[in-house]
């Protein structure tokens, strides 16, 4: 069985920085593309970005030029560095992985819990 756990949300002022964390455990034989979505109330899980397994990046709109995904493939861990932040930020942020557990066997895609960012002043 594979986790994901989350961490590093929390309440920050407009203008301020937040870095979210996401570490897979468990059953893992390798790890392909890992992203990074949020859903606000009332509204749809969107991407905010995502990455593959070479390091390469992409981002929504909303986002770029603020945020900075990254991942460090030894620690099964994806980054998600927040600056310039603004109240429209605010939403769960889930991370999300596709995952092999066996050489052998079939990708499968974990999410994790999520993390409350909230941008206030």
């Amino acid at each position: 069985q594979v986790q994901l756990v989350e961490s590093g949300g929390g309440l920050v002022q407009p203008g301020g920085s937040l870095k979210l964390s996401c570490a897979a455990s468990g059953s893992i034989f390798s790890i392909g593309g890992m992203g990074w979505y949020r859903q606000a109330p009332g509204k749809q899980r969107d991407l905010v970005a995502s990455i593959t397994s070479v390091g390469s990046p992409n981002y929504a709109d909303s986002v770029k030029g603020r945020f900075t995904i990254s991942r460090d493939n030894a620690k099964n861990t994806v980054y998600l560095q927040m600056n310039s932040l603004k109240p429209e930020d605010t939403a769960v942020y889930y991370c999300n992985a596709v995952i092999k557990t066996r050489s052998s066997g079939p990708l499968s895609l974990a999410w994790g819990q999520g993390t409350q960012v909230s941008v206030s002043s």
